[in-house]
């Protein structure tokens, strides 16, 4: 991956400036500016909001998202460079999949792409649709693992893990990151873990006609008065128990919409592969079900069988029979007549109720989820940076009366010192080569101190 590493001060003031004020002829492609980090740790969350799955040790920070979107993003993480995270679990559609099962390194997957809105406020800490993963750090690296997502299992030919993190190590992209994020160019799988979980972590949806209804509400079980007669028909619906309702809302709790820790199954019990599988009690939070226009992200249930919205009421609508493991809630009341011997939950919803569930379930669709830079690709079309503008200082000192400019680097790798009078070129430079604790450091003459300065690492060719 070819990387060119900038960063720029002013001489006379000492102030970083933005990559926008590059040269163009130097400032063609992707860049990743760590001057003006974009907002992950301090974005707007509902008051009602209160479930939170962060641990304490990993709190979501601007450096560390920054670093886990590169990751998530980039398709150097897979065995053969084809695949990201970003490849199954895409922003355009609420960071799922519209395929029903999705493409890895060596086939497809055995269940469908759990979508990854607001996958941090739930009460659940535990992922995956069996739920193998006890934490969201855990979970982000077990795809990379999988011989069939992104190929670096240690079976079935493929290398192991440690393959994966002498990889990156030797980027020097990740040396200059993994230094802005954590004070050492060193990978490991708890780093790659912790930035990852805090990326997927700020990736939150509360910009919904169901949000901006709750803010003006009374109270939750209120009409809301931007939504139409049939939307709150169906959040009383969803709201309200088996009987005048439907009950949705006991395992999907608004308003994160998150699913009960305490949920077995659903009934949906048929695998990709083939078979049965009764081990998927784990779902996303339901908003983004859908795109502003209805149409569904991709198919629902982990085995992607229902392909709208309708298709998924019909089936909590009527449980087709009782299985191990389903939900004690779903089982329904005892035999009623004229009710299948062994079957489910019997909700007997009319037509015009159905669609009043679907109408309420299209008021969780947000706005910015699909569309805010900090959740896009920071790479262009070929998966490369053409540079990062770190951060820097430029101090006057006391006693010599020089302009010192300092900025982090990665011990012993050698910079350029560029500078440009008006922004309009910049000279070749002068080599400068970070010390033993990575910082950078040059004293510029008293008479040289009008003009800008850049730091610039350049890979070999």
């Amino acid at each position: 991956m070819k990387v060119l590493t900038t960063l720029f001060v002013t001489g006379v003031l000492g102030l970083s400036l933005s990559a926008q004020e590059v040269d163009p002829g130097t400032a063609s492609g992707a860049i990743l500016d760590l001057t003006k980090l974009l907002s992950y740790a301090d974005q707007r969350v509902p008051g009602g909001i209160n479930r939170d799955n962060t641990p304490l040790n990993n709190p979501i920070t601007d450096a560390g998202a920054t670093l886990g979107r590169v990751l998530f993003y980039d398709r150097s993480l897979s065995r053969n460079g084809s695949i990201s995270c970003a490849s199954c679990h895409q922003q355009e559609h609420a960071f799922g999949d519209p395929a029903r099962a999705s493409t890895g390194v060596a086939g497809t997957t055995g269940r469908h792409s759990m979508r990854l809105v607001n996958a941090r406020f739930s009460t659940e800490r535990r992922f995956f649709w069996d739920e193998r993963a006890p934490s969201l750090e855990a979970q982000t690296t077990e795809p990379i693992q999988d011989h069939i997502e992104m190929g670096f299992s240690g079976g079935d030919g493929d290398p192991d893990f440690s393959a994966l993190v002498s990889r990156i190590a030797k980027l020097e992209l990740y040396q200059v990151l993994f230094t802005a994020v954590y004070g050492s160019p060193e990978v490991t799988e708890v780093r790659l873990q912790r930035a990852l979980a805090q990326f997927v972590r700020s990736i939150q949806s509360f910009d919904s006609k169901y949000d901006e209804g709750l803010s003006s509400a009374p109270n939750p079980n209120a009409n809301f008065v931007n939504f139409t007669a049939q939307e709150n028909l169906g959040k009383r619906l969803f709201t309200d128990p088996p009987g005048p309702g439907a009950g949705c809302a006991i395992c999907h709790r608004p308003p994160t919409f998150d699913i009960d820790p305490n949920s077995g199954h659903n009934g949906v019990i048929a695998s990709l592969g083939g078979g049965t599988d009764l081990t998927n009690t784990r779902a996303p939070s339901l908003r983004d079900l859908v795109d502003r226009n209805g149409v569904p992200h991709g198919p629902f249930m982990h085995d992607g069988s229902k392909s709208t919205l309708l298709e998924v009421i019909n089936h909590y609508n009527a449980i087709p029979g009782i299985t191990p493991g389903l939900d004690p809630r779903l089982a329904g009341p005892p035999p009623r007549p004229g009710t299948p011997p062994g079957a489910g939950q019997r909700l007997n919803l009319s037509e015009a109720e159905k669609e009043a569930l679907v109408a309420f379930l299209g008021t969780l669709t947000g706005k910015s989820i699909y569309t805010d830079e900090k959740w896009s690709s920071p790479f262009d079309a070929k998966n490369q940076l053409s540079f990062v503008v770190l951060p820097a200082t430029a101090k006057v000192d006391a006693g010599s009366g020089r302009l010192v400019l300092r900025a982090r680097g990665v011990p012993r790798v050698t910079y350029l010192l560029r500078s440009s009078t008006e922004l309009g070129g910049w000279n070749e430079g002068i080599e400068i080569t970070a010390n033993a604790d990575g910082e950078l450091i040059h004293e510029l003459a008293e008479g040289s101190r009008r003009g800008f300065f850049s730091f610039v690492y350049r890979p070999a060719e």
